[in-house]
């Protein structure tokens, strides 16, 4: 009717997961990466790009920095770390070398696989028992503790009494008697 759709190429899509460690110097443009960009079929003006999905500004840093926090800094380990040999026994070079290449290869594997097998439950588990701790923080804990110190107002209140007239006269007049102490150390 008013406004024609041009038809243009067929759908050009491109993914970019971002966990290879490969960048090509070239491939660098002034644009910011996008996780998916899609190109739907129409033009709308050659100059204005379509939106993407998702843009990978906001999912690099929890892709590239991991532990922001310093949490597990504990287990920054390496070969060095774990064994090493004195001046006066010492294994044969390659033997070292090779021994080193093994830890590193199996640190890094055992982990990924391992983390392949038990990260999702272990994450599904350790966020089942936070949304409970924070149910029954939210919905429990506080109104208790709410509760307790409303009903008992009348008991903080009696205590800030007797603090104010039993105990503060007391310790300011102990405080204005050892305030007049001056103590002068003379080396001799």
């Amino acid at each position: 009717m008013g406004t024609m759709m041009r038809e243009t190429d067929p759908v050009d899509t491109e993914i970019d997961l971002g966990d290879s460690d490969y960048e090509d110097p070239e491939d660098r443009s002034e644009e910011p990466e996008l996780l998916w960009k899609a190109d739907l079929g129409y033009e709308e003006d050659e100059q204005e790009t379509l939106s993407p999905l998702v843009d990978v500004s906001d999912t690099k840093p929890l892709l590239s920095e991991r532990d922001p926090r310093g949490i597990n800094d504990c287990l920054k380990v390496n070969f060095e770390d774990v064994i090493a040999e004195p001046v006066s026994v010492r294994s044969g070079d390659r033997v070292w070398i090779w021994s080193n290449a093994l830890f590193e290869v199996a640190k890094v594997w055992i982990y990924r696989i391992v983390t392949a097998l038990f990260a999702v439950p272990v994450s599904l588990i350790t966020g089942l028992l936070f949304a409970m701790l924070s149910f029954l923080h939210i919905w429990f804990l506080s109104p208790c503790i709410r509760y307790s110190l409303t009903v008992t107002y009348w008991l903080q209140s009696l205590w800030g009494v007797i603090l104010d007239i039993g105990i503060r006269p007391f310790l300011t007049s102990t405080a204005r008697c050892f305030g007049g102490i001056h103590l002068r150390l003379t080396h001799e």
